[in-house]
């Protein structure tokens, strides 16, 4: 099937993460490009939580996986749907395969295969299996299985002649017989390999397109045998370029977060994280084109586009694209993610009118760098607790004598009837003038007294968006910082 399915073939996508872990970047922007191309053709992606592993998959996991999706806001139309609940499938369908002749009982233990494999390394030889099972005649091997013997289920692969497959990205792929085992599709405790379940799933939920990191490539052909094994097409495949380091290694914990929920607790955005993860290894049409919303992504995103070559996991630009999105929100969608932050930490704003919280929001938001920002750095704006900065103090407020004309200017303030943002202005410069000091003084210390920050926005902004009674309250206590 062509990468860009006509209308009248709404394709079919699936994410298929394994709770043996938290959702990962790398398997958070698998599922983004599962997601965006679902719903830029009208498509279908289902969720299915890959669980055979029983020792290392948990509920705690899958929980995490799942609160991870919905952070980063990928839907899905269908599922989720658990491999542990479908074992008879797999089982009927590595049953059908020796029954055709595609697959046999396999009697070697471990500790044989383990034996055969390290006698054959020592000769130099191939570590493969050695077929040894696939000699068995089938009423022999019925027999023992009968019987009580335990036994595996391996795939017969052509002993010549090559398997190949069109990628979406990297094109014809192939890969000759000879260098695929008999591998296994069915455990001697009934368990089933990736290999056989991830096909029996996908042929079932009728999967037109796999899109999965290129760590799969390998896989592709022995999956692809199954399918031609049961009588079916393969669906389109489109391997993504894997993610690295800036050190040009896999991501790892080295590199700093790897877990979707770590970018969230860091105060990222999600809409800032979609952006940044569709351009890790994807292209939009123009190039130049960096800040994209959920409707420009729907409606650019293509397989073709998908680049073959590794991306590069930027810190720096993750961090970028989230003070640009932090900027470009409406206080109205960032205050509820601001309230998450509020009470991680215990902060309960003295302000209870939302339009008030939105506007001092909007005063702050264009200096943050991430969420957590407004309930450490923006602190002062929403509480009466807040850090001072020692180092601002000892720049601005060192000066005895401007600590006195602060505490001065506060009973300024307090006699004003109207208390607006040119007002304020026009009161300290009048002040300064009068005690013959530069008015660049008093902003400086002021600015100290009612942030705790030497830097802020316009001071006589913050003073209106404090109001009267705070703003005189804080100027006094300057004495005391």
């Amino acid at each position: 099937m062509s990468s860009n399915p006509s209308s009248s073939a709404s394709p079919r996508l699936r994410f298929a993460p394994s709770p043996t872990g938290y959702l990962h970047v790398g398997g958070a922007r698998t599922a983004l490009f599962n997601w965006l191309f679902a719903r830029h053709y009208g498509g279908t992606l289902i969720l299915r939580i890959e669980d055979t592993d029983f020792e290392r998959s948990t509920a705690e996991m899958v929980d995490g996986i799942l609160d991870g999706l919905r952070w980063l806001g990928i839907d899905w139309d269908e599922g989720p749907h658990f491999q542990s609940q479908r074992m008879d499938l797999y089982r009927e369908s590595a049953q059908k395969l020796v029954e055709d002749g595609h697959a046999y009982y396999c009697f070697c233990t471990k500790e044989e295969l383990e034996q055969r494999r390290a006698a054959a390394q020592a000769k130099g030889g191939d570590p493969q299996y050695d077929k040894k099972c696939r000699n068995i005649a089938a009423e022999e091997a019925q027999a023992r299985r009968d019987a009580g013997e335990a036994c595996a289920i391996r795939f017969a692969v052509p002993d010549a002649g090559s398997t190949f497959f069109d990628d979406a990205v990297f094109g014809r792929v192939e890969f000759s017989n000879s260098e695929i085992e008999d591998f296994v599709l069915l455990r001697s405790d009934g368990g089933p390999t990736y290999h056989l379940s991830v096909v029996v799933d996908d042929l079932d939920m009728r999967m037109t397109h796999v899109v999965r990191g290129a760590d799969h490539l390998s896989n592709t052909p022995k999956q692809v045998m199954l399918y031609r094994a049961l009588g079916v097409q393969p669906p389109l495949f489109a391997h993504v370029p894997l993610i690295l380091g800036p050190d040009k290694t896999r991501l790892s914990k080295r590199h700093g977060a790897t877990s979707v929920t770590a970018y969230k607790d860091e105060g990222i955005v999600p809409g800032a994280f979609r952006n940044f993860l569709a351009l890790l290894g994807w292209s939009p049409p123009d190039s130049t084109r960096e800040m994209m919303d959920d409707r420009a992504l729907i409606d650019l995103f293509d397989l073709s586009a998908i680049q073959k070559s590794n991306a590069i996991f930027d810190r720096g630009k993750l961090d970028w694209f989230n003070s640009e999105y932090i900027r470009a929100y409406p206080a109205v969608q960032l205050l509820p993610l601001i309230e998450e932050e509020w009470k991680k930490v215990g902060l309960i704003p003295f302000q209870t009118n939302r339009e008030a919280m939105e506007s001092t929001v909007d005063l702050v938001k264009p200096r943050a760098r991430n969420l957590k920002d407004f309930a450490t750095l923006f602190r002062a704006y929403f509480s009466d607790e807040y850090e001072v900065d020692s180092t601002a103090v000892e720049k601005f407020l060192k000066d005895e004598a401007v600590r006195q004309m602060l505490i001065e200017l506060a009973s300024r303030y307090e006699k004003e009837d109207v208390f607006s943002e040119g007002g304020t202005e026009k009161v300290v410069r009048d002040f300064a003038a009068e005690k013959s000091v530069k008015a660049g003084a008093l902003i400086n210390g002021a600015r100290v007294a009612l942030t705790g920050q030497g830097v802020a926005p316009s001071l006589f902004a913050v003073m209106a968006n404090l109001g009267q009674e705070r703003t005189v309250a804080r100027l006094k206590r300057a004495k005391e910082l």
